[in-house]
């Protein structure tokens, strides 16, 4: 055990036989070693007028004069009291401090160097995110060029959820955004089609290739698709990382992709409009048919978050403070719990006017059913109609009608003619052999 009191001259008066001896101690660290190596020193500080007694010992007194803690900026008259102290122990004492002086200092150091590292790692991730995006959006062209016009625009949302200083010039304008956008290659610009937003899922996540063959399975029934990159999707640096708002603006970013697609395709169906996700993209469409029920014909949500109070306190602490973080909502469940609510479909679900399918999966271990039940629930007590299926243990779990399996394919049908009741896509897909032929070969 040691204490470490920062860089000081010390000045040894009243030593053995009367001599007066200086001594030059730097970064002193003073040992408590052993019972028998100090009576007592005693640390009197003009600044704090405390007195702090620190080791025992039964031999001597040495009066330490001018005690300076450089390190700290302070300068402190004290004294030290030590008897009948030996030179030799004086010298060994010296020689123990100027090492501890330099261990302190290395591991200052050290830590330093830790924290740079740490703080270029992070950028370079950001910076492999964004290399990724870049492949990835290569392979969508890829992967659905044949059957789909593909196009990746940029539009803006609201404003920032939090602006550092709001007067500053620009500090209020919108975020701008990217969308992804497919359209079908046969259709007829001269009428009029169905349109889908689609949501990625994830924290911090982006829309990928991921979902290739969903995206076929919708533009081959008709669907022009929309999907925006919302504030916090990773793949566009760590500015736009930070910009997230988890169950807040990300809404309003969705929304607008779902206005631009009305205002500039003149062959997009306004009246027709329906919104999908999965996870917390199935979150988002449950809050844009909440604040926006005359823009949406109807919406399916898969196992949406739904109760990020609950969600908040089965997780992990690394996946809790991506919502309490600084740049975010700021405030734990316990600091500001309204804010949790406002957030979380199942405590909007009075607000529900548009044709709804939900789905969940009792063994999803990312969205635990209680929240999904959480919604269903709240939803019955304000008296709404709407679809729902609870499946049993669903291979797959939290993806488990988004895999390419059979089972999958099959619950995908499900969705699809929900859709079709309102949308009224011109090729709906009825049955998993309309799923095949449109997204994958000619499987069983």
């Amino acid at each position: 055990m040691y204490y470490a009191f920062g860089q000081f001259a010390a000045r040894v008066s009243e030593s053995l036989g009367g001599r007066t001896d200086y001594f030059g101690c730097f970064g002193c660290v003073l040992p408590a070693c052993s019972p028998d190596l100090f009576q007592t020193i005693t640390y009197y500080s003009k600044r704090s007028f405390q007195k702090l007694d620190f080791f025992k010992h039964s031999k001597g007194k040495v009066a330490f004069k001018r005690l300076l803690f450089n390190n700290f900026k302070l300068s402190f008259e004290s004294e030290i009291i030590v008897k009948n102290y030996s030179m030799k122990k004086i010298l060994f004492l010296f020689s123990i401090l100027c090492g501890l002086n330099v261990y302190s200092q290395n591991n200052d150091d050290l830590t330093k160097k830790v924290d740079q590292l740490i703080e270029e790692n992070n950028r370079l991730n950001h910076r492999l995110d964004e290399l990724q995006k870049l492949a990835d959006d290569a392979m969508w062209f890829n992967r659905l060029g044949d059957v789909a016009f593909i196009d990746k625009v940029f539009i803006y949302g609201p404003p920032p959820a939090n602006i550092k200083n709001p007067t500053a010039v620009g500090a209020n304008n919108p975020l701008k955004f990217w969308s992804y956008v497919f359209i079908p290659k046969n259709i007829d610009p001269g009428k009029k089609y169905p349109l889908l937003v689609f949501p990625h899922g994830g924290v911090h996540a982006d829309f990928t290739t991921y979902y290739t063959h969903i995206v076929r399975e919708m533009v081959a029934q008709g669907y022009i698709v929309v999907a925006a990159e919302y504030r916090g999707s990773t793949g566009y640096g760590e500015g736009f990382w930070r910009q997230i708002d988890y169950g807040g603006l990300e809404n309003e970013d969705v929304y607008a992709s779902r206005n631009y697609m009305v205002e500039n395709y003149d062959f997009v169906d306004g009246s027709r409009v329906g919104i999908i996700g999965w996870s917390h993209g199935g979150m988002i469409a449950l809050h844009n048919i909440f604040e926006h029920p005359k823009d949406y014909a109807c919406a399916f949500a898969g196992v949406p978050v739904s109760d990020m109070i609950a969600r908040y306190g089965y997780s992990t602490d690394d996946y809790r403070e991506l919502y309490h973080a600084d740049y975010h909502i700021g405030k734990t469940p316990r600091g500001n719990i309204e804010e949790y609510r406002k957030r979380s479909p199942a405590w909007q679900t009075h607000k529900l006017q548009t044709p709804l399918l939900i789905h969940t999966n009792t063994n999803d271990d990312d969205v635990y059913v209680l929240e999904v039940e959480h919604l269903i629930k709240s939803l019955k007590a304000d008296g709404k109609k709407f679809e729902y299926e609870i499946f049993k243990d669903m291979p797959g779990g939290h993806s488990f009608d988004r895999i390419d399996t059979k089972a999958a394919r099959q619950i995908r049908v499900k969705i699809y003619k929900f859709l079709a009741n309102y949308l009224n896509p011109p090729k709906p897909i009825k049955s998993i052999e309309d799923i095949n032929k449109a997204a994958y070969l000619q499987v069983k």
